[in-house]
């Protein structure tokens, strides 16, 4: 209350002159609304807008040398009481702060500010909405998409935050799922097509055998024909069950320590009346390798690479084994003089079914089914192949196998 001290001692330095114009000049102007009492409680001050009105026992007090304090006025402000006197004469000066209007003022402030923070607030909410609500919408969208069969789906975004990054495994699951479905489509029509040239020959032939007038020796061939078409169809379907156990690890490797060299030259006599029938040289280059591998399945193995080059070979070719011990790894390299596999499919040959061109000649029979069984039983010994080309022709299979378990 130093602002009422002030104006008392303002009053106090004002003795002897009129002290009501004064009052009512300072009320006006004040920020407190101010009322003055004489000595018989009278209120001497005009009425102002903010009346001032303590109960007579206050007004009482304060004439009597008493400061009252925090006064309820009618349940309005409080307000204080503070004696004074002037020529003799005592007084009550009473007063209360002109709060209405600052309380407006205060009011309009605040709800001004709680306006422009619920106007903010509600704009950083729409923003977040369509930055971070419509990304995630989108998303599950195209993950609906991708549920129905469509995996042809890509989302554009420019965002580097955790949204873009999701955005960015979003886009390369639906490519690699794209992948996976056009060679799911392609094995399909290729087990179709290989399932259905041997069907349609047995079929043909078993027609033609129904006809009476017909040489044993047409019959015999025919019958032959059939013979053939028959074990190719079983191969096919053994070739399938055997690629999709690899593939499901149904049958888990079994290592064990053996010779590679000597299992090598087992399978090139296993396949003597091939080559020899052909009179196609086998040269062997196979130094003492011991590998810890599944036997069994490494000699599936060599055995359907070297069936391969015996295959492609013309009669009177040639075909090389080499085996050595490099670094940690067992290296098996089988060159051939055939008819050699193009540049630009020798990544493709070790998919199901696949066929280089030159091959698809009906003279050469084959599933397709071989090289990727040999890639899956490879991989399976966390081994390497691959596939090049001579440069007088002719093709070339480099095997490399960890020499130890584990490795």
């Amino acid at each position: 209350m130093s602002n009422g001290k002030q104006i008392i001692q303002t009053y106090r330095s004002s003795a002897g002159t009129e002290l009501i114009p004064f009052m009512n000049n300072v009320s006006s102007i004040s920020i407190y609304a101010i009322q003055l009492f004489d000595a018989s409680g009278k209120p001497l001050l005009e009425d102002r807008s903010e009346p001032v009105v303590p109960d007579a026992e206050r007004i009482r007090h304060v004439l009597a040398g008493g400061v009252a304090r925090d006064i309820v006025n009618e349940g309005r402000y409080p307000m204080v009481g503070l004696p004074f006197s002037v020529d003799g004469k005592s007084y009550a000066l009473f007063v209360m702060l002109k709060s209405n209007e600052m309380w407006m003022q205060s009011n309009k402030e605040v709800n001004t500010e709680l306006l422009t923070v619920f106007l903010i607030g509600s704009s950083l909410i729409l923003v977040a909405a369509r930055f971070i609500v419509k990304p995630l919408l989108q998303l599950r969208d195209a993950a609906g998409r991708m549920a129905q069969g469509n995996f042809d789906v890509q989302l554009r975004t420019n965002r580097k935050d955790e949204i873009g990054q999701l955005n960015a495994s979003f886009n390369e699951m639906a490519q690699e799922l794209a992948k996976l479905d056009r060679m799911r489509q392609e094995f399909v029509a290729n087990v179709s097509h290989e399932i259905q040239s041997p069907l349609t020959s047995i079929s043909g032939f078993a027609k033609a055998l129904k006809q009476k007038r017909m040489s044993e020796e047409s019959r015999m061939h025919y019958l032959t024909i059939i013979e053939e078409e028959s074990d190719r169809l079983s191969r096919i379907s053994q070739n399938l069950l055997r690629l999709s156990s690899l593939q499901h690890d149904r049958h888990p490797v079994q290592s064990a320590a053996f010779q590679l060299d000597e299992q090598l030259r087992n399978v090139v006599i296993a396949l003597e009346p091939q080559w020899s029938g052909k009179e196609i040289a086998v040269e062997l280059d196979l130094e003492p390798v011991t590998v810890h591998a599944d036997e069994d399945q490494l000699s599936q193995v060599w055995t359907n690479l070297l069936g391969n080059g015996i295959k492609f070979t013309p009669v009177r070719g040639r075909v090389c084994i080499r085996a050595y011990a490099e670094g940690r790894s067992a290296v098996v390299r089988i060159t051939d003089t055939g008819i050699g596999i193009p540049e630009d499919q020798r990544m493709d040959i070790f998919k199901p079914f696949h066929k280089a061109d030159k091959a698809r000649d009906r003279a050469v029979s084959g599933s397709g089914l071989g090289l990727s069984i040999v890639k899956q039983i490879v991989d399976m010994h966390k081994g390497e192949i691959r596939a090049d080309g001579e440069p007088g022709g002719g093709s070339v299979f480099t095997v490399k196998l960890p020499l130890r378990k584990g490795l």
